[in-house]
């Protein structure tokens, strides 16, 4: 089973395991060729790529733009990136120079488009710029992508 992700960055440290344990169940869930697909961002995409890989899945990773590692403004962020993308199956860098948002918009659908299911660590609000969780939400619905939200009530980002 191909399972994407797409999640806020910054999550409540009170959020963490309520989203772990969620993620998780859905992962378990899957049959044995299970496949991460994420853009191994900060936050939510490197706890869910994190989770694949204990369950034993393998991770197709859909790099945004080529010098995405600048994004990385933490530097245990940036060392997660790194290792998990060494992890990686398959890695796919779309041809953008740098950062953007249409570059995220991208990655996002890319994720979506190789997916059979979407895992959304998504609070339910707007996105905050274009690519966000709830762009990303939204064009999953409409491809007939089943979208299993992982938010735990009451908590504000």
């Amino acid at each position: 089973m191909k399972i994407g992700a797409s999640g806020h960055q910054n999550i409540p440290l009170q959020a963490i395991g309520y989203i772990s344990h969620g993620i998780t169940g859905i992962i378990s869930a899957a049959n044995d060729d299970l496949m991460g697909i994420s853009s191994l961002a900060a936050g939510a995409d490197q706890l869910f790529a994190s989770l694949i890989l204990e369950h034993g899945g393998q991770l197709h990773v859909i790099i945004p733009c080529r010098s995405y590692e600048t994004t990385f403004p933490d530097k245990t962020d940036l060392e997660r990136y790194k290792f998990l993308l060494s992890k990686a199956y398959n890695i796919e860098t779309l041809s953008y120079p740098q950062p953007s948002e249409d570059a995220y918009l991208e990655a996002g659908r890319r994720v979506v488009d190789s997916s059979d299911l979407l895992i959304a660590v998504w609070d339910g609000k707007p996105a905050r710029g274009k690519g966000g969780t709830a762009d990303i939400v939204h064009y999953a619905t409409s491809r007939g992508i089943k979208v299993e939200v992982v938010w735990p009530d009451g908590v504000i980002r």
